[in-house]
């Protein structure tokens, strides 16, 4: 057993929504640039995660998406539960008829396993998934990246060159 996309993606795309949405209404094209989801199917899962009333939608220009309620409130297991993720482990669907009628030998062993599952997933917030996200983000090393400079005797230099700079939040400092 393992969970699809459908429910990493909405995970995912609501740690994003709540990492930004203190700026104001976050769009689905941003959360679909940022982290790579197609604009469609977040369209889809945020149809869903707005009935099970975990995000609220803003029309209009700097409309967008926001939290229903405080993220302490928010647990991966509504997350999942309301893109309708399937989380079984039994392969009769809990109907315990896996087995001429009946429970399989290892039905308890999985519906225990599905418990478990759901007891985890529930007892994580969204807000313990945006915290351990900013911790990670504080704790990465400054980004290394090449930005074209131009030198101030163009005679001398016709072409520009590459140097490496590191990058501490808006501080830019050459590497050289």
């Amino acid at each position: 057993m393992r969970l699809t996309t459908k429910g990493r993606f909405a995970v995912t795309a609501m740690i994003d929504l709540a990492m930004r949405q203190h700026y104001g209404p976050v769009t689905l094209a941003g959360i679909s640039q940022r982290q790579k989801i197609s604009l469609s199917y977040l369209e889809q899962l945020f149809g869903k995660l707005r009935r099970h009333e975990l995000v609220e939608s803003t029309r209009g220009p700097g409309g967008g998406y926001t939290l229903a309620r405080p993220m302490r409130e928010v647990s991966v297991a509504d997350i999942i539960f309301a893109v309708d993720e399937p989380l079984d482990a039994t392969h009769c669907g809990g109907k315990e008829n896996c087995h001429d009628d009946g429970p399989c030998m290892t039905h308890e062993l999985w519906a225990n396993l599905n418990k478990k599952m759901i007891e985890f997933l529930d007892g994580v917030t969204l807000q313990e998934l945006v915290e351990k996200q900013r911790g990670r983000e504080t704790k990465a090393p400054p980004k290394q990246i090449s930005v074209l400079r131009e030198h101030r005797a163009a005679l001398e230099f016709p072409t520009s060159t590459l140097q490496p700079i590191n990058v501490h939040g808006a501080r830019v400092t050459s590497i050289s």
